[in-house]
């Protein structure tokens, strides 16, 4: 005689006797977002207790004024490469614009030879200064141009116009320098050196005019239309397409105003130099990118803040003249800035990781757990 029995099979868990693996607190999550976020501040403060521990002299009144208006310089490019960051896009351009606008300044400083008609003409400061800025901006517009219309690469754009602009000012000055830029009261062109080297209570102008182009920066991204469309082309330049953005528009300006930017730094240096030389602004482009990355900027575009860019233009600065101060040598500076660039493009992408986890996580824990696997059948086998 035959019969039957049940035997219910139980298939085996992968993995049963290994662990599982046991999430991250919360607070420590949040702690290593806030590091990565204030990696600039932390930076900074890191940078002048360091240099004041080494040099006397380093948080004196008058060296912090010294380095804030060195920094003035890299914080005004830093300004407008952001925009153009924001966007997804790169501008090389910005040193030779530098370069240029300063020469421009300093012929019509000089006077501007008219030969058909026989003429020098002498025009007034404000003149020169407004002639320069639109030079900057004509260059600006143009590689705006060429990104937005002709979908050329930023990169490979602004690369070609940093020749351009480089060596027009070359044939402009025919290689050489213009000195003594102070104008002459007889020809009405005087007080150009106040943008450089004047003071407003106390403060070098320069240091005043990034303040205002900060603050201007400011409510131009979080108050207005605008700011609103870097970020969307920057984040998803398809998707802000579709959404009425207009991107060429948006591409032109933000050139253009990196070039306005530019354009004002070369004539702050002319302006204290009281001279203008071809190969000013050369190697500015890096120290505006490095700055806007240190800050916290994402060089693909849709993240950055105009407090990043300051502060990041504060380490860069903060930085050299520290290093001056000490007597490090002018090649291991440019070691240990390269080294700087790179560490903080590698706390970048950790901080993308980190968030691209944290996510992950909130996700998982919103869904909740998986259903549980169905009950295994019952199978008969023979006795």
């Amino acid at each position: 005689m035959t019969g039957t029995s049940t035997r219910t099979s139980r298939p085996a868990a992968a993995g049963a006797s290994e662990p599982a693996a046991r999430p991250r607190p919360a607070w420590t999550r949040r702690l290593g977002d806030a590091a990565l976020e204030l990696r600039a501040f932390i930076a900074l403060a890191v940078i002048v207790v360091v240099f004041a521990s080494l040099s006397d002299t380093y948080l004196t009144s008058s060296n912090l004024i010294t380095m804030t208006r060195h920094v003035a310089i890299n914080a005004i490019l830093a300004l407008g490469m952001l925009l153009v960051i924001l966007t997804g896009g790169i501008d090389l351009s910005v040193g030779s614009i530098v370069g240029l606008s300063g020469v421009v300044a300093g012929v019509l400083l000089q006077g501007w030879q008219i030969n058909s008609l026989d003429v020098v003409l002498y025009p007034q400061v404000w003149a020169v200064i407004v002639i320069s800025l639109a030079v900057g901006m004509v260059v600006g517009a143009i590689n705006g141009l060429l990104v937005s219309r002709f979908k050329l690469a930023p990169f490979i754009t602004t690369l070609g116009m940093l020749y351009v602009a480089r060596g027009i000012a070359l044939l402009i000055s025919n290689g050489s320098t213009f000195p003594r830029l102070s104008g002459s009261p007889e020809l009405g062109n005087t007080g150009f050196g106040f943008l450089g080297g004047g003071r407003i209570v106390g403060i070098p102008t320069s240091i005043w005019i990034m303040v205002l182009l900060a603050a201007l920066a400011t409510v131009l991204i979080r108050r207005m239309p605008f700011g609103r469309w870097l970020y969307s082309v920057g984040g998803n330049e398809r998707a802000a397409e579709l959404s009425g953005v207009p991107i060429r528009r948006v591409k032109m300006w933000v050139y253009m105003l990196s070039g306005f930017c530019a354009a004002m730094v070369g004539l702050i240096i002319a302006s204290e130099l009281t001279s203008a030389a071809p190969q000013t602004g050369e190697t500015f482009e890096l120290n505006a990118i490095a700055a806007v990355v240190i800050g916290g900027a994402s060089l693909a575009g849709g993240r950055g803040t105009v407090r990043g860019a300051l502060v990041g233009a504060f380490v860069i600065g903060f930085l050299s003249d520290g290093l001056v101060m000490v007597g490090v040598s002018t090649f291991w500076q440019i070691v240990i800035k390269g080294a700087v660039i790179i560490f903080a493009v590698l706390l970048d992408q950790g901080q993308q990781r980190l968030k691209r986890s944290s996510a992950a996580t909130a996700a998982a824990a919103r869904t909740g757990p998986p259903p549980p696997s169905p009950a295994p059948h019952p199978e008969k086998v023979p006795d």
